[in-house]
């Protein structure tokens, strides 16, 4: 097979599955490993290049700068005049600040490089037709791989046919609840697998990948801080007063015929005395000492000067999920019919649930029961999990009297479909599902079966991310110290709104996709929108 070349603008991911084949020259036998090796060659490995810079040109560029430059002009000058004391402290002070500042960016660095090594995955690949383990990184475009539950999708691929698939993008879009996704669906790079497993397609790796994409997007975008355009501009005038004043004197001594050596002793003195030359070293001492302190807290600093950054911020955007939300299901309060209470509704899902699949619906709501040994008293004799065809778990059970019965939990339209009570119900569990709905939770409907065998419809469990217990403290405070905080989330304005609610902050949530249009970007009307915005919805990381 030869080695074929994917043109990147190709829309790999939207065209059908069949043509992906053909543009791969691969098929859901796999590639060899022969095949393999090349497209290695070709695409480069599967990861993110990190632009490397030589440890000492990187050292170098401590040494360059307007102050650095004032610095050693100093030094030089205190060589040609033989000021030995002067020259050798104004040399430590030189070498001191680059030292300084070049270790705590080196230590960072390789504390970062730390973490990336836990986090190599491996991947289930089909080479000369036989699934193998490899590492991601040796991933080409056309192989195809194998997902499971709770592993991360090593690279951007297509999903074979099979059962439906349950995705948690939420590192990508921000959207807190897993997304079904079916046979011919993309899967990026990064996202992992929450239910059900699926074979693959890899149609992007590296850098060609969603998630590579995004990442290109952050290292293109290089900013001078406000630290370091404070520094320069300091810099700057002590330069030009500097000179300015040389320029006096040496013109003063020709005119009225002083020593030159005199002259440049003297001027020696006064561009000493115009250089800041222990500013930098107090500076990066000062602020090394501040990234030791976060580094207790847990916290990377990977570049010195973003600590002071960080202290003249007054707007923060902060992500939802995760950040500010804990990334982790949690049961709302049910709402029940017929005079069932919440615990009895609570309590028949868990029994329709399992821990062993990890699944996070699942562990919701048995974290929901408030007496965690309550299932003791009931025996599963037998379990039907969930299938996104049928859409419902089921279990049959037996309590500690012998009698048994059935539970079952899913998508309300299909447990209220079951239930013989349902043409009484279905208008009050409409109302509630649309209600939850707007606030941004996903609802479960819960029935049980009895002695005669027919389901009664229970109640509704919602579902939604619970804020960070630390959360609201973080944000009161940061009010405090005048720093607005600003919401940003790939959720919908429903449940960007409803955590703004829990945080006390403001509901004025923009929608991310009507500020796209160019034209709009450039109104003032729209920048004072954004500017006075308590948050932003439905932002993906392109935006």
């Amino acid at each position: 097979m030869g080695c074929l070349v994917v043109n990147p603008k190709d829309d790999l991911k939207s065209i059908s599955l069949s043509d992906v084949e053909k543009k791969l020259g691969s098929s859901l036998a796999g590639l060899t490993q022969a095949e393999a090796e090349k497209r290695l060659t070709q695409y480069g490995p599967n990861e993110i290049k990190k632009r490397k810079t030589n440890i000492f040109l990187k050292l170098l560029t401590y040494f360059w700068g307007p102050i650095p430059w004032m610095i050693e002009i100093a030094v030089i000058l205190s060589g040609v005049v033989q000021h030995w004391a002067d020259f050798f402290i104004i040399l430590v002070l030189l070498f001191s600040n680059a030292i300084v500042g070049f270790w705590e960016e080196y230590a960072a660095g390789n504390a970062i490089a730390a973490l990336k090594a836990k986090l190599a995955i491996k991947a289930q690949v089909k080479r000369d037709g036989k699934w193998l383990t490899k590492p991601a990184r040796e991933l080409v475009p056309g192989d195809v791989i194998k997902m499971r539950l709770g592993e991360i999708v090593p690279a951007d691929a297509r999903l074979f046919e099979g059962n439906p698939i349950e995705v948690d993008q939420s590192a990508l879009t921000g959207e807190s609840l897993p997304a079904e996704c079916k046979s011919g669906n993309p899967v990026f790079s990064g996202s992992i697998i929450r239910q059900g497993e699926a074979n693959a397609l890899v149609y992007a790796t590296g850098e060609d990948t969603y998630f590579g994409k995004t990442a290109e997007l952050v290292e293109k975008a290089h900013t001078v801080s406000h630290f370091q355009r404070a520094v320069l501009k300091i810099g700057n005038y002590l330069i030009l007063l500097a000179i300015g004043l040389v320029s006096i004197i040496i013109t003063y001594a020709i005119f009225y015929g002083d020593a030159i050596l005199t002259t440049l002793q003297f001027a020696l003195v006064l561009t000493v005395a115009a250089i800041p030359v222990a500013m930098p070293t107090v500076l990066s001492v000062t602020m090394a000492v501040g990234a030791r302190l976060l580094a207790m807290k847990q916290a990377i600093v990977t570049k010195l000067v973003a600590i002071e950054e960080l202290a003249g911020v007054d707007i923060l955007c902060a992500d939802k999920t995760g950040t500010l939300t804990q990334n982790k299901l949690t049961l709302g309060n049910p709402f029940s019919v017929n005079k069932i209470t919440a615990d009895q509704v609570i309590l028949n899902a868990a029994l329709a649930s399992r821990t062993d699949n990890e699944d996070t619906i699942d562990l919701a709501v048995l974290g929901g029961l408030k007496n965690k040994d309550a299932l003791q008293h009931y025996q599963i004799s037998h379990f039907l999990p969930f299938d996104p065809v049928h859409k419902r778990t089921e279990a049959t059970v037996k309590d500690k009297e012998g009698k048994e019965f059935k539970v079952t939990k899913g998508a309300p339209q299909v447990i209220l479909a079951l239930s013989i009570n349902a043409a009484e119900i279905k208008d009050v569990v409409d109302k509630a599902v649309n209600e939850f709905a707007a606030r941004g939770f996903r609802s479960l409907g819960v029935a049980r079966t009895e002695g005669d065998g027919k389901w009664q419809f229970l109640g509704i469990l919602p579902l939604f991310d619970p804020p960070r217990v630390d959360a609201a403290q973080t944000i009161s405070i940061a009010k405090k110290m005048g720093v607005a905080i600003k919401m940003v989330t790939g959720d919908a304005i429903a449940i960007a709104k409803e955590t703004a609610k829990k945080f006390g902050m403001g509901l004025n949530i923009l929608d991310a996709s009507s500020l796209h249009n160019d034209e709009k970007r450039k109104s003032t009307a729209l920048i004072e929108s954004i500017e006075k915005a308590d948050g932003f919805a439905q932002v993906f990381p392109e935006d």
